[in-house]
């Protein structure tokens, strides 16, 4: 893979309506950092949404422009990362269609969360071809863009395995050419004579010796080369490393910070849960919300030594408190020095601190609906761009261009 692609990062959502302190520590955080890193692409996955919501989706629509303010707010900048809509960007469909014609049926069906999810979804029928290839279309989500990374957590680690193993299958078929070598030949000779010999004497040292050195320089080397054609750099890429012409380029998992942030019972933060604090929520409700959430069932009275282990408000501690806060928490209630409400007055100020900012943005782009579509606008072109080229090559790669 190039530099260049490796450098790219491609995440998405769901639309499921606007998004909670689960989400912003748990994906959001993450993606404002890395936005400054590397290329981003991040979308709004309206067409998963329907694998699971095809018979409710009337709140799809809405729930897309909630995501999409919501990330805004949080800090994503169109300017640093592009922001678009799946279904807007019609090449995807395409690539999932394509890449079916290869996939075999039973890599599908032993994706782990295939059967995990039919089990948590009991009451809903998920007995329906979009559901079973959900992973495929995910697939084609990331070859699209030849993104060379996707954020992920533990759990999602053999979705991209999945992907690794649809792009390598893709190259086989197809990255072959009759006349591969011939024509591998004939773009090395476009770098000149000594770029030409360079290019061969390091594939040599990697070939025999397994020299990675050498391999790194060759493609830092080809990525620098301006006067070839991407379809001459992925041949010659794909020769260096013993194989076909690299087509679709296999994406690596870059595992994301595990999130902290609990619920208000002390689960997982989850909208299924009812235990949610929302990041546009008002702060009559967050106080509230916090205020009556349960502790330690051994605290009856405020003399009644507890143990912060045994309390959810210690678990949000962890979270938003320094060592000085904690301290005090471990100590007062051990030794029933402070109350329950005493104990959640700096994780209230904490939140309540950390949402205002994030609550007053998301309004201003509320009252503003017009640049929020242009936003998206012209990030669905921008990300049209690259997948009308990855399409182009797929095409031909599968012999279905007609001239």
């Amino acid at each position: 893979m190039s530099p260049s692609l490796e450098r790219r990062v491609l995440s998405g959502m769901r639309p499921t309506g606007m998004l909670h302190l689960g989400h912003y520590h748990g994906v959001l955080k993450n993606w404002v950092e890395l936005q400054h890193q590397y290329e981003c692409f991040f979308f709004v996955a309206d067409w998963h949404a329907l694998t699971t919501e095809y018979e409710n989706p009337s709140g799809i629509a809405d729930s897309v422009w909630d995501l999409i303010i919501d990330w805004l707010a949080v800090g994503i900048n169109p300017g640093e990362a592009t922001l678009f809509v799946q279904s807007r960007v019609p090449e995807h469909a395409e690539l999932t269609l394509l890449l079916s014609m290869i996939t075999p049926l039973g890599w599908l069906e032993r994706v782990p969360t295939y059967k995990d999810q039919q089990e948590k979804l009991k009451d809903k029928d998920l007995a329906t071809f979009g559901f079973l290839g959900y992973p495929l279309l995910q697939t084609a989500d990331i070859l699209i863009y030849k993104a060379g990374h996707v954020p992920v957590g533990e759990d999602q680690v053999a979705h991209i395995e999945f992907a690794r193993e649809v792009a390598r299958r893709f190259n086989y078929l197809y990255g072959r050419e009759p006349d591969f070598k011939e024509k591998v030949e004939e773009a090395a000779r476009k770098m000149g004579k000594k770029g030409a010999k360079l290019y061969f004497d390091l594939r040599k040292r990697f070939q025999e010796r397994g020299d990675n050195e050498a391999l790194a320089t060759a493609r830092a080397y080809l990525e620098s080369q301006h006067n070839i054609a991407l379809g001459d750099r992925e041949r010659l890429l794909g020769y260096l490393e013993g194989s076909g012409r690299v087509i679709l380029p296999e994406p690596q998992a870059l595992l994301s910070p595990e999130s902290k942030m609990p619920g208000l019972d002390g689960e997982k933060m989850s909208k299924s849960y009812g235990n949610t604090i929302g990041l546009r929520e008002a702060p009559d409700s967050i106080v509230q919300k916090l205020k009556t959430m349960r502790t330690d069932p051994a605290r009856v009275r405020r003399q009644d030594p507890g143990d912060p282990d045994k309390c959810p408000v210690w678990q949000f501690h962890s979270v938003y408190s320094g060592d000085e806060v904690k301290a005090w928490v471990q100590d007062g209630c051990r030794n029933a020095g402070i109350g329950c409400l005493e104990c959640k007055q700096p994780v209230i100020d904490t939140i309540l601190a950390e949402l205002a900012p994030i609550r007053e943005r998301a309004e201003e782009y509320v009252k503003d609906p017009d640049t929020v579509r242009a936003i998206v606008a012209e990030g669905c072109e921008a990300a049209r761009d690259v997948a009308r080229d990855t399409i182009a090559e797929v095409r031909e790669a599968m012999a279905v261009v007609y001239r």
